[in-house]
């Protein structure tokens, strides 16, 4: 009787295995379509002021609506082909009275079987189905945790940064980059065989057209990544002979999209060097020229900026970003187009802060603008990950025919006609 109470069970699971099989693959997919949904949401949201800017709502909602109904679709079409299956395996499962009720009967009357035992057979296998059936349900969470373990193990199997540990003594603050071929992929080459030289104490500028690899450069000079073609050296010592905190301390990276923590402005500011003084803090505001504003704002430098700095407006949240980089007093200063996005009435401002931010460091500025940089003491001309010129303005001018072009789009076409 007993084996008889379990013979529906196999066959309800069988059908629960036919969905089970593709299970995790399905889920894997169904976290990949809402983590597009929602990247368009918050696309859609952020970029609300610029879509009616530029009268894009109806494109822009159908990109979004898009996202949101093919979410929909992988969702609906899922469980479509899960119902049947299932709906079959939990009927099909809890019915062991199919098998129970006839045989026990037959054996009751063959004088096999007591009533007592019949009955007491009868409501156990009522209660076998159950936890089998609370069991499956367990899968989705078993799918859930794979996925994201699956996530979270790429992350924690992505290649580490290994650098020395003892710290080295810095000569100089010279830069030199060797042979260096980089890619974020490895299928995608971006740099190839850059080398250049910035000695210590000038002014380098990095130009060329967008996603020519300015800022990969900049950045690998940072230590943000470490090469595996060619190398860095920074007085003289590889970068990856520099401990990471060591190679930290050395550079201030100012960016047009400089990050802010939800912190009040002092906090954000102080990061620049973590044990300065409130004084020091709000003297090296005032250098930077934001220290008018911040005074204006509902607490002072005790007003919490909100999370990305949301709370100020772009030119505020770059003046309170060189001002942090102002109180770190790197040795090398790199400024990726950091006026971007400052007003004209402070560009003004925000320029003598610059002037005193990178006085007697070795600076590298990736710039748009190039009126910004004809006083640099060399610009190199990126493009397609090569340095294609390299020179003064004036020389650029003289030899570069990508250079020339550029200039030319940034003064008018008035002047490139005029020229």
């Amino acid at each position: 009787m007993a084996l008889l109470s379990l013979v529906s069970i196999p066959v309800g699971m069988a059908f629960m295995m036919a969905v089970m099989k593709n299970y995790g693959k399905q889920y894997e997919g169904s976290v990949k379509v809402t983590q597009a949904m929602n990247s368009t949401i918050v696309e859609y949201i952020n970029g609300i002021e610029v879509i009616k800017a530029f009268n894009q709502g109806k494109n822009s909602y159908v990109r979004f609506s898009d996202r949101v109904l093919a979410n929909a679709a992988y969702f609906y079409n899922w469980m479509k082909s899960c119902q049947l299956p299932v709906s079959v395996s939990k009927t099909v499962a809890p019915t062991t009275m199919i098998t129970i009720l006839p045989a026990g009967w037959i054996m009751y009357q063959t004088g096999t079987l007591e009533m007592d035992t019949f009955l007491t057979t009868i409501i156990l296998s009522l209660g076998i189905a159950g936890p089998l059936l609370a069991a499956m349900d367990f899968v989705d969470s078993l799918a859930k945790v794979g996925t994201t373990v699956d996530q979270i193990d790429s992350i924690l199997n992505g290649k580490e940064q290994h650098h020395g540990i003892t710290p080295v003594h810095m000569d100089s603050a010279e830069i030199r980059v060797e042979h260096v071929s980089f890619g974020y992929h490895r299928d995608k080459e971006i740099l190839h065989d850059v080398s250049l030289t910035i000695p210590e104490g000038t002014m380098t500028a990095f130009v060329g057209p967008s996603g020519s690899g300015k800022s990969t450069i900049a950045k690998l000079i940072a230590g943000f990544w470490d090469v595996e073609q060619g190398r860095i050296l920074l007085g003289g010592h590889d970068l990856k002979d520099i401990p990471l905190r060591q190679l930290y301390e050395q550079t201030a990276f100012v960016s047009q999209d400089n990050y802010l923590f939800d912190e009040t402005v002092r906090e954000n500011i102080r990061m620049g060097r973590p044990g300065a003084t409130d004084r020091e803090v709000e003297a090296v505001a005032k250098t930077a020229g934001c220290d008018e504003f911040i005074r204006r704002l509902e607490n002072g430098y005790d007003t919490v900026v909100g999370g990305g700095g949301a709370h100020l407006s772009g030119g505020e949240r770059q003046r309170i970003a060189i001002a942090r980089a102002m109180l770190k007093n790197a040795p090398v200063v790199i400024l990726d187009e950091a006026t971007a996005y400052i007003d004209p009435e402070n560009e003004a401002v925000i320029q003598r802060a610059v002037a005193r931010l990178v006085k007697g460091k070795t600076v590298i500025v990736i710039a748009h603008r190039l009126s910004t940089i004809t006083d640099a003491d060399q610009i190199f001309v990126i493009e397609d990950g090569r340095i294609a010129a390299k020179g003064t303005h004036r020389e650029l001018l003289e030899g570069s025919k990508l250079y020339q072009e550029m200039w030319q789009a940034h003064i008018g076409a008035k002047d490139g006609d005029a020229a």
